[in-house]
């Protein structure tokens, strides 16, 4: 596995320098104020510009300083490698991995272009944090890391629902579906709902180190 996520990462790479040239299209913002800064997909957190603060209604809704890309990527990196440090001493891995699990999925939930350049530059230290081994660990406690709903939920009381439920996703172009139905999660049982964490996970493998749209 290793050996292939190795290989796709660095055609992605080389692929990413080949498109770097190629002028990215506007993204039209529906969204004004702070439901901008609720959606991790459009949120630039203190990286959006005076201009579009005042565009868009967020003058006065952040810190007056603009913080760009690259500062605040530099910024969570280090904030990243501090936790390492302080917990390098640490007897109990379980509880090391968790936590690193958590800082990774904050930065996920509020903004998602960081979270996965972040990833990308970084996959061969983060794929065994959002994936296995440490993946397993967040299923087996995930009624406490729930923060916001990923993906969807069919249960058995959703029987002669799921044709209309679908249409409940707010994408309107899907290219990647990943299911569970929560059994024999990495051989630790049966762990119902809890199994999502599979799921998302590997959708943000395939983001990561095989280039898929995340917004499909």
């Amino acid at each position: 596995m290793w050996n292939l996520t190795k290989f796709v990462a660095s055609r992605l790479s080389r692929s990413r320098r080949f498109f770097s040239s190629v002028i990215p299209r506007p993204c039209i913002i529906q969204k004004r104020g702070a439901d901008i800064l609720h959606d991790p997909w459009i949120n630039k957190e203190t990286g959006f510009p005076l201009t579009e603060r005042n565009r868009l209604g967020l003058r006065g809704l952040l810190p007056p300083r603009v913080i760009s890309f690259e500062q605040q990527y530099a910024r969570f990196m280090e904030s990243y490698r501090s936790l390492e440090k302080n917990t390098v001493s640490e007897s109990d891995t379980s509880h090391v991995a968790l936590a690193k699990w958590r800082i990774l999925n904050r930065l996920h939930d509020r903004n998602e272009t960081l979270y996965f350049r972040v990833l990308i530059d970084n996959i061969k230290d983060f794929a065994p944090i959002i994936y296995t081994p440490t993946v397993g660990l967040v299923c087996q406690n995930y009624s406490g890391l729930f923060r916001r709903p990923r993906g969807m939920y069919f249960s058995a009381k959703d029987k002669g629902e799921m044709m209309s439920m679908i249409y409940n996703w707010p994408a309107q172009k899907v290219d990647m579906i990943v299911l569970t139905d929560g059994s024999r999660i990495l051989g630790l049982g049966d762990l119902g709902v809890h199994g999502i964490g599979i799921p998302i996970g590997k959708l943000d493998m395939y983001v990561a180190a095989a280039g898929l749209n995340p917004q499909r």
